[in-house]
Formats: structure tokens, sequence, C-alpha cells
């Protein structure tokens, strides 16, 4: 089978009137059934005149261009990877949302209480996605950044303790860490609440930029073994757990993916599917490619690595907080035949609205 090797001005260029509205017919046929379409059965859908011996003239360029293949003998035609990448770039005209369904969105990407955990939010929104587009919902946060309440060191032996650390939402966050040398348990009371006078109520990326600026504070405030108490209890915040914490994965609607599957090898690469999104290296991969260009990108089959082998597409869209840092992504995963042209402005709007949640808006 030939692969689609040049530009797409170059293939558009090199297509005229007919072999453009066979090309579309069937590749809107397959997204709509995923069935192959037949010179016989395209020869009668054509607005223009042309047998069906005529059609399997153009079917044979469009094949010797890589744009559609036969899957078995004396079938009709599919599109190829390389064709549906091209339909994609030189042909979909991305719809609007109706009033219904930014109407939809809307209800389930929003709070509905001011101290709604974030999670479930994000739950919400990759159950709407799944919902609308019958495909499987993702949302992805990136590293949780709460804020802190309030901060308290347990003695666990001579030279550990616990660091009890409560958020806004009573997320709580327990890390042990170790002690200087001689610390007294009044001087772990003193470290604790010289953290709560000075911090509570700030994030932990709002800890990281005060750290230096408190060290003089630190040091006239608090003898020197309180000081490195204090120091390390921040690092428990802002330093390398903050950076390891990973992100959140949250799939919703995996049985829709089920849906229309022929055979056991469907079911395979639906499993390979699953067991990619159970790795923990995927939620990077994904906010990798979300981060890879501007607004919504669409990665079909084996163009991204990570759904290689189950040759799923998907459709995804970072989400920026208040100082333009991409902070997490959404997206559809599905078959190659996804309705692409009505998903793409729904993953776009949703990202918008989470996007507003990351800057504090409601």
């Amino acid at each position: 089978m030939a692969s689609l090797k040049t530009t797409v001005a170059d293939v558009s260029a090199s297509l005229d009137d007919r072999s453009r509205e066979v090309f579309r017919r069937i590749v809107e046929t397959y997204l709509d059934s995923g069935d192959p379409l037949g010179s016989r059965s395209l020869s009668r859908l054509l607005p223009m005149s042309l047998s069906p011996a005529s059609v399997r003239n153009v079917m044979s360029d469009l094949e010797d261009l890589g744009l559609i293949y036969a899957p078995h003998v004396s079938a009709g035609r599919l599109p190829t990877q390389a064709g549906l990448r091209f339909f994609v770039d030189a042909f979909m005209q991305i719809g609007d949302l109706s009033d219904g369904e930014r109407d939809e969105i809307e209800r389930h990407v929003r709070p509905t209480s001011a101290d709604q955990p974030m999670e479930a939010m994000l739950t919400e929104a990759s159950r709407m996605l799944s919902g609308l587009s019958r495909g499987a919902g993702l949302v992805i946060s990136s590293k949780n950044d709460p804020i802190l309440k309030h901060v308290e060191f347990i003695r666990l032996e001579p030279t550990k303790a616990l660091a009890v650390l409560v958020g806004e939402h009573n997320q709580i966050e327990n890390r042990i860490i170790d002690l200087p040398a001689g610390v007294t348990a009044s001087q772990l009371t003193e470290a604790a609440n010289f953290l709560n006078a000075n911090l509570a109520g700030q994030t932990m990326r709002e800890l990281r930029s005060q750290i230096e600026n408190l060290k003089t504070q630190v040091a006239s405030e608090l003898d020197t073994l309180s000081q490195d108490l204090v120091e390390r209890g921040l690092a428990v915040w802002s330093g390398e757990v903050a950076e390891k914490q990973p992100a959140r994965l949250i799939v919703r609607g995996r049985a829709n993916l089920l849906e229309g599957l022929a055979g056991s090898d469907d079911i395979d690469r639906l499993r390979l599917l699953f067991d990619d999104l159970e790795r923990k290296e995927s939620l990077i991969e994904i906010l990798d490619l979300a981060e890879s260009g501007p607004g919504v990108r669409i990665f079909i089959g084996s163009e991204n690595k990570l759904f290689s082998l189950s040759g799923s597409s998907l459709i995804v869209a970072p989400y920026r907080d208040g100082e333009d840092r991409i902070v997490g992504a959404v997206g559809v995963i599905g078959p190659t035949r996804l309705n692409y042209s009505r998903i793409v402005p729904m993953v776009d709007y949703t990202a918008q609205l989470m996007a507003r949640l990351a800057r504090g808006q409601r």
C-alpha cells in the first residue's frame, strides 16, 4: 500500500473534483457506519454521473496516493490512517456547538458549591465528555496545589517526625521528615506555630517563592534548631515531594469503546488501550501531546506512540491557569471513526471552562 508522504497541499492539488468527491464519500461513510463503500454504491451517491467502472478508476488513483485501501478482495474501500489525516486537515469543517450542548457542558463543568473539591468537577467533566461524544472522556489535572490551612509536627522517633499538612478542603498530606539532632517537643510546637502564623492560606507554589524571604525572619525569631525544622517542613510542601506528586487522570465511558467491536482482535486492541491508560507514564505523555501545539490537537491511530498499538484516536486540548501555565488537559478517546468535526468544538469549549476554573473564575 502506498503511503502519504507529500504535503496536504500537494495531495489536494493532485485531486480533481471527481476524486475529491469520491474520497469524501468514502470517508464520510466510514465515519458514519464503519463500512467500506463499493464502486456501485458510490456511483449512485455522487452528484456527477460516473459509471461504476469510472469510479473504480478513481479509487485506484486514490489507492496509489495512499488515501484509501480495500480491506478484502472485491470489497469496497476504506480510508487509510493517512487518508483520515488528510481528510481532517483538508476537508473537515469544524461545526459549532448548539446552545443546548453549551448549556450541557456548562452544567457539568462548574462548581456546585464554594467548597466542592476539584476532583469532583474533574470527574463530572470526564463523564460529560463521554456522554456527548460516545467515546471515553478524559481529564488530566497536573500537580495539585492546595491552599494550606494548618501544619503540625508529630514526633515518631528522636530523628524523625510526621509532618501533617491540611488543605483548605481538609485534604491531608502526611510526610515523614528527618529531624535535626536534639529537637525538643517545644521546638516542634514552636516551628508549627511559626508556619501556621506566617504561611497558612497560601498554596505550595506561593510557599516556594517565600522560602528565601522567610529565612531571615526565621533566623531572628527562632533558635537554630527550630529554624532548621521549619525549613525541613517547608521542603515537604515546596520542594521534592511537590515536584513528584503525580498528575491525576480520570477516564469515564470506557464501556462506550466496546460498542461496535467486531471480534477478538478489536477487543485485544481495546485491552491494549486500557493497559496504556493504566501506565503512570501515560499522564506525562498525554500532557506532552496537549502541550505540543496551541488549541485542540487530533491524533489518529499510530500518530502518537501512546495509542499506536490500540489504533485509537485522541482529541485533546490543554487548559491553563492565571499565569498561563498548562495545568491539565481534557479530551476524548475513541475509534478512528470518531465524529471529529463535532467533538473538536466540544473539547475546545470544555478546555476553556476548565481554564476559567483553574484561574479561580466561577
